[in-house]
């Protein structure tokens, strides 16, 4: 993905973030003020999930989420209720900023992915939204300015 790159999906951003590499080993850097868009309060990681099988298919009221695929590879649907875009997660030197209301699928993980999940804010059930009617809906109101 080059630098630059611009999604279809509101709000949805690709960062590259710097890989270093010496006779040591590589690592990648993402901070605040150079890549991240928020300040992470909670990560989890997400591993040994078989190919077939799909992740996330939610949004957020309120969370932002950043993801990054340490290891291996997995692919990002993001969604903002009118447009969709895939994204490949191959390299730990690219994250994709899913903001709030932002749905987003993970899916065609490969056998040693290990996708890494930054969260703007610890855990709340009552800011997922698991249907995606009533996801699409509630765009919908947004977007005619109901609350």
């Amino acid at each position: 993905m080059a630098a630059g790159w611009k999604s279809r999906v509101k709000g949805v951003s690709a960062s590259v973030l710097p890989i270093i590499t010496d006779l040591r080993g590589s690592l990648v850097v993402a901070e605040t003020a150079k890549g991240l868009p928020f300040e992470p309060r909670r990560s989890f990681t997400v591993f040994n999930v078989p190919s077939r099988e799909v992740r996330g298919e939610h949004a957020h009221r309120t969370l932002h989420q950043f993801l990054v695929c340490l290891k291996g590879e997995c692919a990002v649907l993001a969604d903002d209720g009118h447009n969709r875009e895939e994204v490949l997660l191959n390299t730990p030197g690219l994250g994709v900023h899913i903001p709030p209301m932002g749905w987003a699928v993970q899916y065609k993980f490969s056998p040693d992915a290990v996708l890494l999940v930054l969260a703007s804010d610890v855990y709340d059930p009552a800011d997922y939204i698991r249907d995606s009617d009533e996801y699409r809906r509630l765009v919908a109101d947004a977007e005619r300015g109901k609350p």
